[in-house]
């Protein structure tokens, strides 16, 4: 059973494949789209947090860089490019994280039902606390993304709203990075 604890000195973000290419084909990808908005407002509150980031992209040589306004927010992401469906295929990107000691993740980007719904099923296998973004990660067909959110949960992951994480690994109200990440959720 997934728990909820979400302790900023093992949690760090990965934020899967939000490149160029996809765009048009996951409108809701784009800042100001659900699956968009939530992702920034995730990668915004880990950076004022001094949290990890870590962000994969699959195939940018074909797919694209990650979208700018993505890697403006998180400058000191490590960046992992990929061509295995499944983040924990890549293994600098499984090094960096062994690095760090971060035992839960918190995932989110595209697709859903493809290199998210893989990356969830091995972290899980390896022991690692996942708690997927629910508003964000998105696929080309809505109900792959539901699908794929079931399989999640099924697979022991917790799957909550993005507002719920930050204020989870916010703690409480009333100190100056509150004030900073509140003004995010606005």
């Amino acid at each position: 059973m997934p728990h909820f604890t979400l302790a900023a000195d093992v949690t760090a973000l990965l934020i899967i494949d939000m490149q160029e290419k996809f765009l048009p084909a996951i409108p809701a990808m784009a800042a100001d789209q659900f699956c968009g908005r939530n992702v920034r407002i995730l990668a915004n509150a880990f950076r004022l947090l001094k949290l990890p980031t870590m962000i994969s992209e699959q195939y940018p040589k074909g797919l694209g860089r990650t979208l700018p306004w993505i890697a403006e927010v998180c400058p000191d992401a490590v960046l992992a490019e990929k061509t295995h469906f499944s983040c924990c295929d890549d293994e600098a990107l499984m090094l960096c994280l062994d690095r760090q000691g971060r035992r839960t993740l918190v995932l989110c980007g595209v697709e859903a039902h493809v290199c998210v719904l893989a990356t969830v099923a091995d972290l899980v296998t390896r022991g690692y606390d996942v708690v997927i973004a629910g508003d964000a990660v998105a696929s080309r067909q809505g109900e792959h993304c539901a699908q794929a959110l079931a399989a999640m949960r099924d697979l022991g992951a917790l799957v909550v709203p993005s507002e719920s994480i930050v204020f989870r690994l916010l703690k409480q109200a009333g100190t100056p990075v509150f004030k900073q990440v509140s003004a995010l959720v606005r």
